[in-house]
């Protein structure tokens, strides 16, 4: 067994039975398709920004109804899915997030109504939370069975899902294509898919016997394990760095294409681009990282990618250059590669607590995503929406000393 990574030996990866497999395809594929619909919205930001007439400040309260969503499915998404199963549990919450999708694109490009625009980002947030959460789980579970390092190739998938979000997001603002067209249709595909890859996820595991438990002793415990996770030094550790890390990909979702159109001074296809470029990192990194991590260590691992995050961040604001610009954008998609998806593996080192602890590192994470948008729409307002990305290397810094609680437990 590897010591700095404490997986099982890969050579045993041939022995791996057909069932695992196919749910390690369909994990990735769910990835990919959520990566998919997130990119439909984040590439579309400054369309919707323009259609409604928005300054940077309201459009960063706009997207706080996201962050709302996710924060209210956060605290109960681990015990959802441990009641109802990941596939179900997924299933559901893409209907919901698909749905949204539809609702956006209708009040945004239609109607140019926002109060149905927040309504979308409030089930959207909390779609994607309870999501979120729940293909997690299922690939922490695929992860172990495979014996190796893969929880970040997942990650990967929703990067390219992300990719080719944003390609045709870039490809529709360019032709002129109806944003409530493009996000519906995405949608569509988003659902479909989804509802066909759940079909081949891990069969849940059957319930304890409760013939001589007290009705409701089950759902007792589970509250009691979530609880439990909240006051665990290790568990709250990582999940502050997984806080850290969704603020670092998080701002780059929600701005870079709105910094770059106002700070460099691109088209609205162009900025779309952009961003597309930062998710082509992430992919490159959460690809490459899986190898790294298996040879070095989740801790040095972090460590480089989370100080390349922040130089990359820094070259972006300050280059002067919108080419040498976008290579700090590139840099900045690598080193935000892996910190989300390495948080929550740590996070589930122990199956047995998986759910709770998991859980309660996603609460953290999407913390950042209620606080992120007004924070960089307020210092937007201020100082420009290109230089308020100052703060992302500002609070990299101080994350590094977060990073030795990724370790692996000891099993």
């Amino acid at each position: 067994m590897n010591s700095s990574t404490d997986v099982t030996d890969p050579v045993a990866a041939p022995a791996v039975a057909r069932p695992v497999l196919a749910a390690r395809n369909a994990v990735a594929v769910v990835f990919a398709l959520n990566g998919l619909a997130s990119a439909a919205w984040f590439s579309r930001v400054p369309a919707v920004k323009e259609a409604l007439e928005l300054s940077a400040g309201r459009l960063g309260l706009l997207l706080l109804a996201a962050s709302v969503g996710a924060l209210v499915a956060m605290p109960t998404s681990g015990l959802i899915t441990q009641r109802f199963g990941a596939a179900r549990t997924v299933a559901y919450s893409t209907a919901l997030l698909t749905l949204a999708l539809a609702v956006i694109g209708l009040s945004a490009g239609l109607a140019g109504w926002l109060p149905g625009v927040a309504v979308g980002l409030f089930a959207l947030g909390y779609g994607s939370g309870t999501c979120d959460v729940a293909m997690n789980i299922e690939a922490t579970g695929v992860e172990r069975r495979l014996g190796r390092t893969i929880m970040p190739r997942f990650h990967a998938a929703w990067s390219l899902g992300s990719v080719a979000g944003a390609g045709l997001g870039a490809g529709a603002a360019r032709l002129g294509f109806p944003l409530a067209a493009h996000l519906a249709v995405l949608a569509a595909v988003v659902l479909v898919g989804t509802l066909l890859a759940v079909r081949a996820f891990l069969a849940a595991a059957p319930a304890p016997s409760t013939d001589d438990a007290k009705p409701g002793a089950d759902a007792a415990a589970r509250r009691r394990a979530q609880l439990a996770a909240w006051r665990e030094p290790r568990t709250l550790l990582i999940g502050l760095l997984v806080l850290v890390a969704a603020f670092t990909e998080g701002t780059a979702n929600d701005w870079v294409a709105v910094a770059f159109v106002e700070g460099y001074d691109l088209s609205e296809a162009a900025g779309a681009a952009v961003y597309g470029v930062f998710v082509a990192g992430m992919t490159l990194g959460r690809t490459a990282g899986t190898v790294a991590l298996d040879r070095w260590g989740r801790v040095p691992v972090l460590l480089a990618t989370i100080s390349v995050a922040g130089a990359g961040a820094a070259l972006a604001v300050l280059a002067g250059s919108g080419l040498v610009a976008i290579v700090g954008v590139a840099l900045w998609g690598i080193g935000a590669s892996l910190g989300f998806p390495v948080g929550l593996s740590a996070a589930a080192d122990d199956e047995e607590r998986a759910p709770a602890r998991v859980s309660v590192v996603a609460v953290l994470g999407y913390t950042a995503f209620l606080g992120g948008p007004p924070l960089l729409g307020f210092l937007g307002d201020h100082v420009g929406t290109l230089r308020a990305l100052l703060v992302v290397p500002l609070v990299l810094l101080p994350t590094l000393a977060l990073v030795p609680a990724t370790r692996p437990l000891k099993r």
